[in-house]
């Protein structure tokens, strides 16, 4: 890497940035560091050297593809074992405040600071090929960190997100091998059971209780599988069977509460959105009266 990107190494130990900060730091002959903790997310990612790191005082060698995440309020230092190696690392930060901002865009971005902050997780493994993916976004934010170019802030945090969420994807995919299959018959099970329930409540809470899930769960598992909300989702589905049983004939009071629709006025609106007209007059597309 071009020694340019290096950063000068600091003892600091508290954030100048509200959000995010990123350094690269490789070299010989570093001292072992002295233990300590901060109010921040630490991503650590570990790329050569002799080094092994203590957290709360339990050892943990590392070994390249390794990321390191501390918490905030978690002790911890790196032991160098050969001051000869070239030691070399990147070092993002991330504020509490940020993390806070990121989980409420979306829950995909702290599974790795859940497994940390919650189950005492701080070691994750890459593959080479993934390593080296997340490499290359570390480098792409240490070079973007360096440059004035416009939109040089919106690129530093758009490249974060990227960098955080593609990190979060690898291993929580990594810890769920089987997820996809899972997921998949999950939401044929879902489906069938919306289908079938279209004229009764079908709220986040009755779909949790009966498949044994968390609200929160399915409704982010719809939005990341089908691009929609579970409201939207269902929505559509009583749409859809209302505007077939128009087309038999159906009285449109009748029709609307027998799939779900708690008023007119809701029923309305909605299905002029889904397609252009009135229930009234799609009814008379297929029925004229003289």
């Amino acid at each position: 890497m071009k020694k340019k990107l290096r950063s000068a190494f600091n003892t600091r130990q508290y954030m100048l940035s509200q959000d995010f900060e990123i350094f690269y730091y490789s070299d010989k002959h570093w001292p072992n560091g002295t233990p300590h903790k901060h109010d921040y997310y630490e991503f650590y990612l570990y790329v050569e050297g002799e080094v092994e790191i203590v957290i709360k005082g339990k050892t943990y060698p590392l070994k390249y593809g390794d990321l390191v995440i501390m918490p905030p309020g978690a002790e911890h230092y790196a032991r160098i074992l050969s001051k000869d190696a070239s030691y070399s690392r990147f070092i993002l930060w991330i504020s509490k405040e940020w993390t806070q901002k990121l989980m409420l865009q979306s829950p995909d971005y702290v599974y790795l600071i859940q497994q940390a902050a919650s189950a005492g997780r701080y070691i994750f493994h890459f593959s080479d090929l993934a390593f080296n993916s997340v490499y290359s976004k570390y480098l792409h934010l240490v070079e973007e960190a360096h440059n004035n170019r416009f939109g040089r802030d919106a690129m530093l945090e758009l490249s974060v997100q990227d960098l955080i969420l593609s990190m979060n994807r690898v291993i929580y995919e990594q810890d769920n091998p089987r997820r996809n299959e899972e997921n998949s018959d999950l939401l044929n099970d879902l489906s069938l059971y919306i289908d079938s329930h279209l004229d009764e409540d079908l709220s986040l809470d009755v779909l949790a209780n009966q498949f044994f899930l968390s609200k929160y769960y399915i409704s982010h598992y719809f939005k990341n599988s089908l691009g929609v909300s579970v409201h939207q989702y269902i929505t559509k589905k009583r749409l859809d069977a209302c505007s077939k049983a128009l087309i038999t004939g159906a009285d449109i009071t009748e029709t609307f509460s027998d799939y779900g629709f708690s008023d007119y006025s809701s029923f309305y609106r909605a299905f002029k959105k889904q397609f252009g007209i009135s229930p009234k007059e799609y009814k008379n597309m297929y029925h004229r009266t003289d």
